[in-house]
C-alpha cells in the first residue's frame, strides 16, 4: 500500500494498519521506515477482537485481515489471509474503492 499510497489518497481514502505492537514500537517502526499512513498500536487485542481478525497458533499469532469501510463505517470488503503473504493486491482494493465510488456518485 506504501508504493500506491497516491492512489489511495486521490480516492479519499486513509489507510489505518493495525498491528499487536506497543505505541512505542509503532512508532519506532514507522519513523524508521517512513511510512505515509496511519499506524495504529493494538497490544491489547480490542480493535482485532471487535473485527473478529483470525488467529493461528500454528503460524504463530494474528493473520492478516483488510477490511474497507465507507464514508458511514460500514464494512464493504473484507479480506481474511490465510497466510502472512496472502494479501490482496492494490490493484484489487483500488477497484474496491473505484466500485464504492460510482455507487455515492450514483
Amino acid at each position: 500500500m506504501r508504493q500506491d499510497y497516491a492512489e489511495f489518497t486521490a480516492r479519499d481514502t486513509e489507510i489505518v494498519a493495525i498491528g499487536p505492537d506497543t505505541p512505542e514500537a509503532f512508532r519506532r517502526y514507522w519513523k524508521e521506515n517512513e511510512l505515509p499512513f496511519v499506524g495504529l498500536a493494538d497490544p491489547g487485542h480490542q480493535v482485532a477482537n471487535r473485527y473478529s481478525q483470525e488467529v493461528s497458533l500454528l503460524k504463530l499469532g494474528r493473520m492478516p485481515e483488510l477490511i474497507v469501510c465507507d464514508r458511514l463505517g460500514a464494512i464493504r470488503y473484507r479480506h481474511f489471509a490465510r497466510s502472512m503473504s496472502d494479501i490482496p493486491p492494490n490493484s484489487e482494493i483500488l477497484a474496491v474503492l473505484d466500485q464504492l465510488r460510482s455507487e455515492e456518485s450514483s
